[in-house]
């Protein structure tokens, strides 16, 4: 199963289902926010496209935290944070079971799908 990993009020996400659905594309969509996420998916995801690739660092949530944390992150750092925020997590994160993929654009999901 196709799961598209997320926060619901993010316009990416929307322009990613849209494109799903259109697509005719069956997956299920996974909300941080509302059904939470484990830590050693987040490893996982880590280990595999790397913690700079997944941690946010263009939202308000990244940018609200103190200089000096910011320039200390590590990857065991990283991973706490995107744990306590999840919107510090670059969205979306397609996992089609064989792969991963962060970020969306047209051209990279139809040659994921064709």
């Amino acid at each position: 199963m196709i799961t598209l990993y997320g926060i619901s009020n993010c316009d990416t996400i929307r322009k990613a289902r849209k494109w799903l659905t259109a697509a005719g594309i069956d997956y299920r969509f996974h909300d941080y926010r509302k059904d939470g996420l484990e830590k050693t998916s987040l490893q996982q995801w880590s280990d595999e496209l790397g913690w700079e690739a997944l941690l946010n660092r263009r939202g308000t949530t990244w940018r609200q935290l103190p200089e000096e944390q910011k320039a200390s992150v590590t990857e065991a750092s990283a991973i706490e944070l995107m744990l306590e925020q999840p919107a510090m997590i670059k969205r979306p994160l397609l996992d089609t079971g064989s792969k991963r993929v962060l970020g969306f654009s047209d051209k990279q999901y139809q040659e994921l799908f064709q």
